[in-house]
């Protein structure tokens, strides 16, 4: 985005990247559907559909006007965000990966409006939490009008995401502080808090990861890892198997960014 402003063509390679390799690959991926689709249960059929979308017919001059609204004047951004958001998903115009892209679209805005210094701004987590009422609200915006309801709650998201974002990001810190004071006590070591700040930018890897940009001698690089494995900083997460090394995690930092014990 340093290069490309938030637009139909950021999205189209954004998707591509998103569909290599995963469920929905072979739909498309970079290119508007088609064909028709809808939204319902799974299985269902187009009769059976909750919502369907517009022909494919309608999607070129429907993100036109998507794309223009983006960089539109607003009184309010958020409020901007809500509508733009609501209505690519309502635009429905992959085939899949729409709800995925739906998200990201969230901190893109945020960055490209200026709203964020990084794109890092992630409503994920609210929307799974209230997946029901998140889904009632976009559907009655076109089965009602009802777009003061859905914009309410999209607001009610950003502010709890927000604070769902700080909590994290004042428990990152303190974590930091605590690791910083144990490893120096551990390691005695000189690069003991240069190897602490590289695996808080990278809590998985595998020890050459470690040794080859960590910028610390090597043997010195390979006695900190085993000190920061021996006293559960690390640990390993895929054991090594034949020439390939194991891949260790910090767990307790990933812990915290997903805001449950996943690792």
């Amino acid at each position: 985005m340093e290069n490309l402003p938030l637009s139909q063509r950021l999205i189209k390679a954004t998707h591509q990247v998103l569909m290599d390799g995963v469920r929905g690959r072979n739909k498309y991926p970079g290119h508007y559907r088609s064909i028709p689709n809808w939204i319902g249960a799974d299985g269902c059929s187009i009769e059976q559909a909750r919502f369907i979308p517009p022909g494919a017919d309608r999607i070129d001059a429907a993100m036109a006007g998507w794309e223009e609204y983006i960089h539109a004047e607003a009184p309010d951004r958020l409020v901007q965000l809500a509508i733009v958001h609501v209505q690519f998903e309502a635009i429905h115009p992959f085939l899949d990966g729409n709800g995925r892209i739906g998200r990201l679209i969230i901190p893109l805005f945020l960055y490209n409006h200026g709203l964020l210094s990084r794109p890092n701004f992630y409503l994920s987590q609210y929307l799974e939490t209230n997946r029901s009422e998140y889904y009632d609200r976009m559907h009655a915006v076109s089965r009602d009008d009802d777009w003061s309801g859905w914009v309410a709650f999209f607001l009610r998201g950003i502010i709890a995401q927000a604070d769902a974002n700080t909590k994290k990001a004042q428990a990152i810190l303190a974590l930091h502080q605590e690791k910083r004071d144990a490893v120096v006590e551990i390691t005695h070591s000189q690069y003991a808090v240069r190897a602490l700040d590289w695996i808080f930018q990278r809590p998985l890897f595998k020890t050459p990861d470690f040794i080859e940009s960590a910028q610390i001698p090597a043997a010195t690089a390979r006695k900190l890892v085993r000190d920061f494995r021996d006293h559960g900083i690390l640990r390993e997460l895929v054991p090594a198997s034949g020439r390939a090394p194991a891949t260790l995690v910090f767990s307790e930092l990933l812990n915290i960014a997903e805001g449950r014990n996943a690792f």
